[in-house]
Protein backbone atom coordinates (compact mmCIF):
# COMPACT_ATOMS: atom_id res chain seq x y z
CA UNK A 1 0.00 0.00 0.00
CA UNK A 2 1.55 3.28 -1.09
CA UNK A 3 1.73 5.89 1.65
CA UNK A 4 2.93 8.71 -0.60
CA UNK A 5 6.06 9.16 1.51
CA UNK A 6 8.27 9.68 -1.53
CA UNK A 7 6.93 13.25 -1.65
CA UNK A 8 9.91 15.44 -0.61
CA UNK A 9 7.58 17.67 1.42
CA UNK A 10 6.47 14.66 3.46
CA UNK A 11 10.05 13.40 3.79
CA UNK A 12 11.23 16.72 5.19
CA UNK A 13 8.16 17.30 7.34
CA UNK A 14 8.21 13.84 8.92
CA UNK A 15 11.92 14.12 9.75
CA UNK A 16 11.21 17.40 11.54
CA UNK A 17 8.16 15.92 13.24
CA UNK A 18 10.08 12.93 14.60
CA UNK A 19 12.74 15.31 15.89
CA UNK A 20 10.00 17.28 17.70
CA UNK A 21 8.55 14.09 19.17
CA UNK A 22 11.99 12.95 20.33
CA UNK A 23 12.60 16.34 21.96
CA UNK A 24 9.32 16.11 23.87
CA UNK A 25 9.84 12.53 24.97
CA UNK A 26 13.30 13.42 26.24
CA UNK A 27 11.60 16.02 28.44
CA UNK A 28 9.36 13.35 29.96
CA UNK A 29 6.39 12.96 27.61
CA UNK A 30 5.27 9.51 26.45
CA UNK A 31 4.00 8.76 22.98
CA UNK A 32 0.61 7.04 23.10
CA UNK A 33 -0.32 6.82 19.45
CA UNK A 34 -0.91 8.60 16.18
CA UNK A 35 -3.34 10.87 14.38
CA UNK A 36 -4.22 11.48 10.76
CA UNK A 37 -5.23 14.74 9.18
CA UNK A 38 -6.14 16.22 5.82
CA UNK A 39 -7.50 12.87 4.71
CA UNK A 40 -10.77 14.10 3.19
CA UNK A 41 -10.76 14.05 -0.64
CA UNK A 42 -10.95 17.85 -0.95
CA UNK A 43 -8.06 18.33 1.49
CA UNK A 44 -5.87 15.79 -0.31
CA UNK A 45 -6.61 17.42 -3.64
CA UNK A 46 -5.80 20.89 -2.30
CA UNK A 47 -2.46 19.77 -0.83
CA UNK A 48 -1.71 17.44 -3.74
CA UNK A 49 -1.06 14.47 -1.45
CA UNK A 50 -1.94 10.82 -2.03
CA UNK A 51 -3.12 10.00 1.49
CA UNK A 52 -3.73 11.54 4.88
CA UNK A 53 -0.87 13.10 6.82
CA UNK A 54 0.31 11.33 9.99
CA UNK A 55 1.18 12.93 13.33
CA UNK A 56 1.89 11.74 16.87
CA UNK A 57 -0.05 11.83 20.14
CA UNK A 58 1.54 12.28 23.57
CA UNK A 59 0.21 11.50 27.02
CA UNK A 60 0.58 15.19 27.89
CA UNK A 61 -2.07 16.01 25.29
CA UNK A 62 -4.75 13.83 26.91
CA UNK A 63 -7.65 15.46 28.75
CA UNK A 64 -10.29 13.65 30.80
CA UNK A 65 -13.88 13.31 29.67
CA UNK A 66 -15.76 16.43 30.76
CA UNK A 67 -12.66 18.63 30.80
CA UNK A 68 -13.01 22.40 30.58
CA UNK A 69 -10.57 24.01 28.14
CA UNK A 70 -9.60 27.66 27.94
CA UNK A 71 -9.14 28.78 24.35
CA UNK A 72 -7.47 32.03 25.36
CA UNK A 73 -4.43 32.63 23.19
CA UNK A 74 -5.37 30.05 20.57
CA UNK A 75 -5.11 31.19 16.96
CA UNK A 76 -7.86 29.20 15.23
CA UNK A 77 -9.18 26.46 17.53
CA UNK A 78 -10.84 23.44 15.94
CA UNK A 79 -12.71 20.48 17.43
CA UNK A 80 -13.05 17.16 15.65
CA UNK A 81 -15.24 14.24 16.73
CA UNK A 82 -13.27 11.17 15.73
CA UNK A 83 -13.10 7.41 16.04
CA UNK A 84 -10.19 6.11 18.09
CA UNK A 85 -8.69 2.78 17.01
CA UNK A 86 -6.83 0.81 19.66
CA UNK A 87 -4.16 -1.42 18.14
CA UNK A 88 -4.15 -4.92 19.63
CA UNK A 89 -1.03 -6.26 17.91
CA UNK A 90 1.79 -4.77 15.84
CA UNK A 91 0.72 -3.87 12.31
CA UNK A 92 3.32 -4.90 9.73
CA UNK A 93 4.21 -2.66 6.83
CA UNK A 94 2.25 -3.75 3.80
CA UNK A 95 -0.43 -5.42 5.92
CA UNK A 96 -3.37 -6.74 3.95
CA UNK A 97 -6.87 -5.63 4.82
CA UNK A 98 -7.46 -8.91 6.64
CA UNK A 99 -4.20 -8.60 8.57
CA UNK A 100 -5.01 -5.02 9.56
CA UNK A 101 -8.46 -6.05 10.77
CA UNK A 102 -6.89 -8.72 12.98
CA UNK A 103 -4.60 -6.08 14.53
CA UNK A 104 -7.44 -3.85 15.73
CA UNK A 105 -8.25 -4.35 19.39
CA UNK A 106 -11.13 -1.93 19.97
CA UNK A 107 -12.68 1.35 18.86
CA UNK A 108 -14.43 4.21 20.61
CA UNK A 109 -15.15 7.94 20.46
CA UNK A 110 -12.46 10.60 20.69
CA UNK A 111 -12.42 14.38 20.40
CA UNK A 112 -9.33 16.11 19.07
CA UNK A 113 -8.65 19.78 19.73
CA UNK A 114 -6.29 21.46 17.29
CA UNK A 115 -5.09 25.01 16.81
CA UNK A 116 -4.41 26.19 13.29
CA UNK A 117 -1.49 28.45 14.06
CA UNK A 118 0.33 28.14 10.74
CA UNK A 119 -0.19 27.87 6.99
CA UNK A 120 -2.77 25.36 5.78
CA UNK A 121 -1.09 24.86 2.40
CA UNK A 122 2.48 23.99 3.44
CA UNK A 123 2.75 20.22 3.84
CA UNK A 124 6.22 20.26 5.38
CA UNK A 125 5.25 22.91 7.93
CA UNK A 126 2.00 21.15 8.82
CA UNK A 127 3.85 17.90 9.50
CA UNK A 128 6.70 19.60 11.35
CA UNK A 129 4.18 21.11 13.77
CA UNK A 130 2.40 17.78 14.32
CA UNK A 131 -0.66 18.76 12.28
CA UNK A 132 -1.74 21.45 14.76
CA UNK A 133 -2.38 18.85 17.50
CA UNK A 134 -3.12 20.22 21.01
CA UNK A 135 -5.39 17.89 23.01
CA UNK A 136 -7.26 14.61 22.73
CA UNK A 137 -10.10 13.19 24.82
CA UNK A 138 -10.80 9.47 24.73
CA UNK A 139 -14.03 7.72 25.60
CA UNK A 140 -14.83 4.07 26.30
CA UNK A 141 -13.86 1.47 23.72
CA UNK A 142 -15.40 -1.77 22.56
CA UNK A 143 -14.06 -4.69 20.58
CA UNK A 144 -15.58 -4.69 17.10
CA UNK A 145 -14.80 -6.62 13.95
CA UNK A 146 -14.05 -4.25 11.10
CA UNK A 147 -15.21 -3.44 8.52
CA UNK A 148 -18.67 -4.80 9.31
CA UNK A 149 -18.72 -3.63 12.93
CA UNK A 150 -19.32 0.01 12.05
CA UNK A 151 -22.66 -0.76 10.42
CA UNK A 152 -24.29 -1.10 13.83
CA UNK A 153 -22.98 2.22 15.18
CA UNK A 154 -24.74 5.58 15.24
CA UNK A 155 -22.97 8.91 15.75
CA UNK A 156 -24.42 11.99 17.40
CA UNK A 157 -22.67 15.33 17.87
CA UNK A 158 -24.19 18.09 19.99
CA UNK A 159 -22.58 21.54 19.87
CA UNK A 160 -23.83 24.11 22.36
CA UNK A 161 -27.03 22.13 22.77
CA UNK A 162 -27.70 21.90 19.02
CA UNK A 163 -27.22 18.81 16.84
CA UNK A 164 -24.49 18.74 14.21
CA UNK A 165 -25.24 16.54 11.17
CA UNK A 166 -23.32 13.26 11.29
CA UNK A 167 -23.26 11.00 8.22
CA UNK A 168 -24.98 7.66 8.61
CA UNK A 169 -21.81 6.23 7.06
CA UNK A 170 -19.27 7.09 9.76
CA UNK A 171 -16.43 6.61 7.28
CA UNK A 172 -17.86 9.06 4.73
CA UNK A 173 -15.54 11.91 5.72
CA UNK A 174 -12.57 9.93 7.03
CA UNK A 175 -12.24 7.12 4.54
CA UNK A 176 -12.23 3.48 5.62
CA UNK A 177 -10.73 2.87 9.05
CA UNK A 178 -8.91 -0.22 7.83
CA UNK A 179 -7.24 1.86 5.12
CA UNK A 180 -6.24 4.40 7.77
CA UNK A 181 -4.58 1.72 9.89
CA UNK A 182 -2.74 0.31 6.90
CA UNK A 183 -1.64 3.75 5.75
CA UNK A 184 -0.36 4.77 9.19
CA UNK A 185 1.60 1.52 9.42
CA UNK A 186 3.09 2.05 5.95
CA UNK A 187 4.02 5.67 6.67
CA UNK A 188 5.68 4.79 9.98
CA UNK A 189 7.58 1.91 8.41
CA UNK A 190 9.03 4.28 5.82
CA UNK A 191 10.64 6.21 8.69
CA UNK A 192 11.80 3.23 10.72
CA UNK A 193 8.81 3.16 13.08
CA UNK A 194 6.16 0.52 13.81
CA UNK A 195 2.46 0.85 14.55
CA UNK A 196 2.56 -1.14 17.78
CA UNK A 197 0.18 -2.97 20.05
CA UNK A 198 -1.14 -0.48 22.58
CA UNK A 199 -0.98 2.50 20.21
CA UNK A 200 -4.19 4.43 19.62
CA UNK A 201 -4.91 5.99 16.22
CA UNK A 202 -7.46 8.77 15.89
CA UNK A 203 -8.78 8.47 12.38
CA UNK A 204 -10.00 11.95 11.41
CA UNK A 205 -13.18 13.92 11.92
CA UNK A 206 -16.48 12.18 11.17
CA UNK A 207 -17.96 15.63 10.49
CA UNK A 208 -16.34 18.59 8.77
CA UNK A 209 -13.93 20.15 11.31
CA UNK A 210 -15.75 22.40 13.77
CA UNK A 211 -14.14 25.83 13.95
CA UNK A 212 -14.58 27.12 17.50
CA UNK A 213 -15.50 30.69 18.37
CA UNK A 214 -16.15 32.81 21.43
CA UNK A 215 -19.73 31.56 21.63
CA UNK A 216 -18.78 27.89 21.86
CA UNK A 217 -19.37 26.39 25.28
CA UNK A 218 -19.68 22.62 24.92
CA UNK A 219 -19.27 19.72 22.52
CA UNK A 220 -20.67 16.22 23.04
CA UNK A 221 -19.81 13.24 20.83
CA UNK A 222 -21.65 9.98 21.26
CA UNK A 223 -20.83 6.81 19.38
CA UNK A 224 -23.78 4.61 20.21
CA UNK A 225 -23.84 2.06 21.73
CA UNK A 226 -20.16 2.34 22.76
CA UNK A 227 -20.27 5.56 24.75
CA UNK A 228 -20.07 9.33 24.84
CA UNK A 229 -17.58 12.06 25.74
CA UNK A 230 -17.87 15.78 26.28
CA UNK A 231 -15.65 18.84 26.53
CA UNK A 232 -16.53 22.38 27.56
CA UNK A 233 -14.87 25.65 26.59
CA UNK A 234 -14.29 28.88 28.43
CA UNK A 235 -12.81 32.20 27.29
Amino acid sequence: MTAGVEDPRIQAGMRRQFALCEERTRSGARRIGWKVGFGAPAAKEKLKIESALVGFLLDRAMLPDGASVSLTGWSKPVAEPEIAIEIGRDVPAGASEQEAAQCIGAIGPAIELADIDGPMDDVESILAGDIFQRHVIFGPRRTLALPDGLSGLIGEVIRNGQPVPVPADLEANTGRLLDTVRQVAATLAAFGEVLRAGDVVIAGSVTPPLMLGVDDRALLWELRPIGRIEVSFNP
